[in-house]
């Protein structure tokens, strides 16, 4: 029964690309229902769009969760599926501040599908992010090999090899990879599109993008997430580079061995060092950025109390509970300093 269950999640997996295209779709079409101001269209959009979410989260169950063997995105993804249709229900029944959330969605995927879709932004992504982190790794002291590999055929499947070793997990021949000599068989770390923070950095960006604001506002959001994002991912690559290629992090090998199904024992330091230690640490530094991005902008708060609300069925005053001032902005200011001189003028 469980075989056929796997059997099932690893087959939907299949539709997760055009899922995401479709999903797209239905946001933009939200989005512009809205914007002409046919509330009534852009709910019934907004609530497909939603149930196609749900739909495509399910489509990747099976790959986060038993591919990739991560804990927090395969809980992630398998809660996301119900969250999905109830924001759906939500919007259907009357929650309108859900069209800023169905908004974000729309330009997070804006942002992060052409690198993930277009071959020429996805190959420059993944070599910058990988050449900098070779120099971050040769600054302590360590010096791996970046090589690309060759394409060969193994048990009539195509891989990706290098040095009579197969690379696991490549799939384009990118010069991404990270070799760290261990005996007679050497350890390779690759750097995929998943490893160059554009996933984290969509998200900020679809949240700021999406929310009413003045713009100077809104680049000071960007300038407090982006960036920080982007060296914390770089030196979350160094981390797992070297802790799994020198094999650093071989904590509890059998018992890890057993619960992730590992039959490499030097699998161990990498799922020790990225899949429990720097994706525990990821959601911490998420959460950190989160608050300095609504101490810019606090208009991100009512995404961010909807989420809450679908996840705990309670409504929150974040603005209240943080001391987050509605507005900061000197723009803010001086347009609330001439209304108080035209007022005195009467």
């Amino acid at each position: 029964m469980l075989d056929t269950v796997l059997s099932g999640l690893n087959w939907a997996t299949r539709f997760s690309d055009p899922l995401a295209w479709l999903v797209l779709g239905a946001f933009l079409a939200t989005a512009v229902l809205e914007w002409v101001d046919d509330r009534e269209r852009a709910r019934y959009a907004g609530v497909a769009a939603w149930a196609l979410f749900g739909v495509f989260w399910f489509s990747l169950i099976y790959h986060f969760a038993f591919v990739q063997k991560s804990v927090i995105e395969g809980v992630g993804t398998l809660v996301a599926v119900p969250a999905s249709f109830y924001v759906g229900y939500l919007l259907w029944s009357g929650r309108d501040s859900l069209f800023v959330l169905s908004r974000a969605v729309l330009l997070m995927g804006v942002v992060f599908f052409p690198f993930e879709s277009i071959p020429l932004l996805r190959q420059l992504l993944v070599e910058t992010v990988t050449d900098q982190t070779a120099v971050l790794i040769s600054l302590i002291g360590s010096n791996p090999e970046v090589v690309t590999g060759h394409e060969a055929m193994v048990n009539g499947e195509r891989v990706i090899a290098h040095g009579g070793y197969i690379i696991g997990d490549k799939q384009y021949l990118y010069e991404s990879t990270f070799v760290f000599a261990n005996g007679e068989s050497p350890i390779y770390y690759t750097i995929l599109i998943a490893c160059t923070g554009i996933g984290s950095m969509a998200i900020f960006a679809g949240l700021i993008a999406a929310v009413e604001a003045p713009v100077r506002r809104k680049l000071r959001a960007v300038a407090v997430s982006l960036p920080v994002i982007y060296a914390l991912n770089l030196g979350r690559n160094v981390m797992i580079a070297v802790g799994f290629g020198e094999q650093r992090f071989q904590l509890f090998p059998e018992l890890i061995m057993a619960v992730f199904g590992l039959s490499d024992p030097r699998k161990v330091s990498y799922i020790v060092i990225d899949r429990i230690v720097a994706q525990s640490l990821s959601v911490v530094a998420l959460v950190g950025i989160t608050y300095l991005v609504v101490r810019e902008l606090p208009e991100v708060l009512t995404v961010v109390e909807d989420l809450l609300f679908v996840v705990t069925g309670s409504e929150y005053d974040l603005r209240a509970a943080l001391d987050v001032p509605p507005g900061t902005d000197s723009e803010t200011a001086a347009d609330a300093e001439t209304a108080a001189n035209a007022g005195s003028d009467d």
